[in-house]
């Protein structure tokens, strides 16, 4: 049930009878066809287990189901649309900046202390971002959004990414993430850009950067 990318803040996804898709509710612009909207409380293919997950972390994003036949185009916010295909691999998105999914792909909720120790847990403290992370696991595809626009860059054991915590968006594969300080001379006089922290992220995958530090 792959995206068609409309524009860049404008998706539209086929559903078919049989299959299922969720959204961040309010993310529906327009439909044709036989379709319907239903606010999910399984916590997506994840069960309630997942449900229960989201709840632990404060998450308020509600999703809806979308079933039946038809085309629908999502979007939200004017926020910039990205396509994620996976194919087997896990894809770690904050819960906010997902605006909808394949209803085949495993959902969950992963303590982002877990990869990245005490720093993991600093991270949720000093960026504003969750402790809490969602997790979308299977084949399938799923959109998320973002300001400005989304690079790809990909992570190798060889040459880890650094990144400001505020222009992460997600990332995938076998990545491990720590928060690191720069603190320069800029900092310590009080010119700081507000960056002394980066989001330091190793292993081998890649990792979805947004072309503005704002808040969703």
């Amino acid at each position: 049930m792959p995206f068609t990318e409309l524009n860049s803040r404008m998706v539209e996804a086929r559903i078919t009878p049989g299959q299922r898709m969720f959204s961040q509710r309010g993310a529906m612009l327009a439909y044709r066809g036989e379709v319907s909207f239903t606010p999910n409380i399984q916590g997506g293919q994840g069960g309630i287990g997942s449900m229960i997950g989201r709840r632990i972390a404060g998450e308020a994003t509600p999703l809806m189901t979308v079933e039946g036949s038809g085309t629908v185009m999502f979007g939200h916010g004017g926020h910039h649309v990205h396509v994620v295909d996976l194919t087997g691999e896990t894809l770690y998105v904050e819960a906010d900046r997902l605006l909808a999914f394949d209803g085949s792909l495993q959902q969950g909720t992963m303590f982002m202390g877990s990869q990245g120790g005490v720093m993991g847990m600093v991270r949720g403290q000093v960026t504003g971002q969750g402790l809490f992370t969602t997790t979308l696991k299977g084949q399938g595809s799923a959109a998320v959004m973002a300001h400005g626009g989304v690079i790809e860059l990909s992570i190798t054991p060889q040459r880890p990414v650094h990144v400001d915590p505020q222009a992460y968006v997600a990332h995938r594969g076998d990545v491990r993430n720590k928060l690191s300080t720069a603190l320069g001379w800029r900092d310590m006089v009080g010119r700081g850009s507000g960056e002394a922290f980066q989001l330091e992220l190793s292993g081998q995958g890649t990792v979805y950067v947004q072309a503005s530090e704002e808040k969703l």
